[in-house]
């Protein structure tokens, strides 16, 4: 297992749900972070009560191309290193395979997908660095088969699998280990309009931050690839 202390890890989308579930397990665990954030003002101010030398908060706004670079660049002259990616934020947007109106997809094309890519790609030589970067892909069990007519979410989390171990290719002779996260349904604002499974059978997301902890913690001859999460039963997942 690998020690904590000094240990600087990056998680978007911290202000609320699976991010701030992780960033407040991540903190308690002892690590430095580096938070990224649509409104970083308000995340700040939620946080002010914390160590400040193990914290910083960044504006981060996944659609927007410098964003990835300008995070990644403020996060290494603040800690002199990175060892940890967490690439939470993404969003749910309907696209129908039959859809003419592509809007929705791009959106989906351009958050879940390039906004994880362009942090992997900046972040990857200081994670190489490292000796044992890790990066966590949160994706979903929709990365893993389709079971609903929203084809775009889909296909966004299918390519974010395939981001996954295209990351883990790259770095593994560097100790840099990936993992995609893919959970069912967690009781955050992205599934408040879900009706077919109730809130209290939603995972949680501090049950997600708790297996992120383990995972940043394996050492680099136990790595997990996919870690799927289940609240409810599916055949073969």
């Amino acid at each position: 297992m690998l020690t904590c202390a000094g240990r600087v890890v990056m998680i978007s989308g911290a202000n609320r749900g699976i991010g701030r579930a992780v960033a407040e397990k991540l903190y308690r665990e002892g690590y430095t972070l580096s938070l990224g954030a649509r409104r970083p003002a308000e995340l700040g101010e939620a946080l002010h009560d914390w160590d400040s030398t193990r914290l910083l908060v960044c504006p981060f706004e996944a659609s927007e191309a410098p964003a990835a670079q300008d995070w990644v660049n403020a996060t290494v002259a603040r800690f002199g290193r990175l060892d940890g990616l967490v690439n939470n934020a993404g969003i749910a947007r309907h696209a129908g395979l039959e859809d003419l109106d592509e809007t929705a997809l791009d959106e989906l094309w351009v958050v879940n997908v390039k906004g994880p890519l362009r942090l992997t790609r900046a972040a990857l030589p200081h994670l190489r660095q490292s000796g044992h970067g890790r990066i966590i892909n949160v994706a979903s069990l929709s990365g893993k088969r389709v079971r609903n007519d929203n084809a775009g979410y889909a296909m966004s989390k299918f390519a974010l699998l395939a981001l996954t171990h295209a990351s883990r290719r790259a770095g593994w002779g560097d100790g840099l280990r990936c993992t995609a996260l893919c959970p069912g349904f967690v009781a955050t604002d992205l599934t408040r309009d879900v009706t077919k499974v109730s809130r209290e059978e939603m995972i949680s997301p501090k049950d997600l931050a708790e297996l992120v902890a383990m995972v940043l913690a394996l050492s680099n001859t136990a790595s997990l690839a996919e870690l799927l999460v289940n609240c409810r039963f599916e055949d073969m997942l």
